[in-house]
């Protein structure tokens, strides 16, 4: 897991020219994808940021459990949306304009 994203974050800042990477939910709690997005950093003269340990918590439970209480409520929204599991980057909008 470590090693595919760390291969995709060197792809995407190679792609876009950025020198930055921002890591967080609960995937950004763990030691060794930490450490390896600190040696890439460092390898490409770039930081790396993500919230303390205790911040870094996964909140798909809750969000999967608020959606059902919606259902269950007959809240329904009539937006379709495709997943798209592997997006290329060149696709999509840039916040840096």
């Amino acid at each position: 897991m470590c090693d595919t994203l760390v291969i995709k974050c060197k792809r995407a800042l190679e792609e876009t020219g950025l020198k930055r990477v921002v890591i967080a939910g609960g995937v950004s709690a763990n030691k060794q994808l930490r450490a390896d997005l600190e040696k890439l950093a460092k390898k490409i003269g770039g930081e790396v940021y993500y919230p303390r340990t205790e911040f870094c918590t996964d909140n798909g439970a809750m969000i999967a459990y608020a959606g059902m209480q919606r259902l269950k409520n007959g809240d329904v929204c009539e937006l379709g949306l495709q997943a798209r599991p592997r997006w290329p980057i060149d696709q999509l909008t840039s916040i840096q304009k």
